[in-house]
């Protein structure tokens, strides 16, 4: 239409992709609904939402409530993103394959693992020397080294944290109070595949739990050359402190104790990573330096 602007027709290109998922979506509830044997009425009472709403998703009519579309997927024995994954014959391949790790053994399930790894690397086009990953516990000075680490080698630098709550819209702790640790855990591998895939050259910090979830953890490992920052357990609080931020030991009597713990829990995973550098009892600018002179020994080289 003359006169009409980019932004108008960009909206409405949107608005017609946003009533095609919705339709999408209400054709994947009602067939799976069939598929089951499930009548509207029982789904909408095993699911705890009401008919009205399970036939307006049904139809791809108005807007969805994520919560109550979680309680339908869990009344179907779906995850949520088996409903809205863009490729649900994918969605479809991945839960078999998932259903069939569960039921082997612990041998098996490492071949498997070898052999998507093997692919992730054979597939890779850039350097992974020139990919650097900043891992360790809040306090070990991630967020303070890492900035000027790629300021000296040229580098962009992401925080995936600040990924994490800019594509979600809510803060870290919003995350976890709204949907729970495995929902943060799917952010982050999401976040984490994004840095990958936009950059060739970059240093990147992630949140000390990352280690936690094995996938995204082999996925940084296979695709940056990590170092763990590493520093006592007295220098970790002291800085968290000085932070003010006193997650996730806030109220707690024991806090040294569950700081250790923590540790002594994650030193096994933390050891895997290519390097270790510690930072207790130093400066940031002795750090900074002395690193950087290693990162470059190890092929690193700046801009």
């Amino acid at each position: 239409m003359p006169g009409q602007s980019k932004k108008d027709n960009s909206a409405g290109s949107r608005g017609g992709e946003d009533k095609a998922f919705l339709e999408d979506l209400g054709n994947r509830v009602r067939t799976t609904r069939a598929r089951r044997g499930l009548s509207r009425k029982l789904l909408a009472q095993t699911a705890g939402v009401s008919e009205r709403y399970l036939a307006q998703l049904e139809t791809g009519q108005g807007n969805i409530s994520i919560l109550l579309l979680r309680h339908v997927a869990a009344a179907l024995d779906l995850g949520l993103e088996d409903l809205v994954a863009e490729d649900p014959q994918a969605g479809t391949e991945i839960t078999a394959i998932l259903q069939l790790l569960r039921r082997a053994d612990a041998e098996a399930r490492d071949e498997v693992k070898q052999i998507l790894l093997e692919g992730r690397r054979g597939q890779a086009t850039r350097d992974r020397s020139q990919c650097l990953a900043l891992i360790g516990l809040r306090g070990a000075g991630k967020s303070t080294l890492g900035p000027l680490i790629a300021a000296d080698l040229g580098m962009p630098f992401i925080e995936l944290n600040d990924m994490i709550a800019e594509m979600s819209g809510l803060s870290v702790p919003e995350i976890f109070n709204l949907y729970g640790q495995e929902g943060y855990r799917r952010l982050e591998r999401r976040c984490l595949q994004e840095a990958i895939d936009g950059h060739d050259r970059v240093v990147l910090t992630s949140g000390g739990g990352i280690v936690a979830d094995p996938a995204t953890f082999e996925i940084l490992l296979a695709s940056f050359f990590t170092v763990w920052l590493r520093a006592a357990p007295e220098e970790h609080m002291a800085r968290v402190r000085a932070q003010g931020d006193l997650r996730p030991m806030a109220g707690s009597d024991e806090a040294m104790g569950d700081l250790k713990l923590i540790l002594d829990s994650r030193e096994a995973l933390y050891t895997r990573a290519d390097r270790t550098f510690d930072t207790s009892a130093r400066s940031v600018e002795a750090c900074r330096k002395d690193l950087t002179a290693s990162l470059k020994a190890d092929g690193f080289v700046a801009a």
